[in-house]
């Protein structure tokens, strides 16, 4: 992936807090021409706070040598762009998600996001582009970010 600027958290700065699923870090990581990184290069100029959690790091970090073990340091610069909070796996989630997802949700809304991008339509998909049912959290494709901008 190119290389943004190191990520500076400014009070007050960001308009937009996205927070990223596992498998768009993973895309970002290792697809340097596609959509994820270039919404993570982009985020600084746009006023963007970029967020993910621990979960989806350990999540991306084991796909990646699994699949593609020469992007791991890719995946190193890329999360130098992004704010990691921790993992938030219990709360009260406004809607119906699998076990294995609710900690990303509740971890979006914990860091106070108002977006959360993933490619996962299975369990996302029915939940995606219904901020009033999801507690204002808007969830969505990159591509859809991307095209509603």
């Amino acid at each position: 992936c190119h290389q943004p600027r190191a990520f500076e958290e400014e009070a007050g700065q960001a308009d937009v807090n996205i927070f990223l699923d596992a498998n768009v870090i993973f895309t970002a990581a290792h697809n340097p021409k596609g959509k994820a990184c270039f919404l993570i290069g982009t985020a600084r100029s746009q006023k963007w706070t970029v967020v993910t959690c621990t979960l989806a790091i350990e999540e991306t970090e084991r796909n990646l040598n699994e699949k593609f073990p020469n992007c791991v340091s890719d995946l190193k610069q890329l999360l130098k762009h992004v704010r990691v909070t921790p993992t938030i796996v219990v709360g009260k989630c406004p809607i119906i998600l699998p076990d294995k997802d609710r900690p990303i949700f509740l971890s979006a809304m914990h860091a106070k996001c108002s977006h959360l991008l993933t490619g996962d339509l299975k369990d996302f998909g029915r939940h995606m582009n219904k901020p009033n049912k999801s507690d204002g959290v808007l969830i969505q494709t990159v591509a859809e970010f991307l095209e509603n901008l």
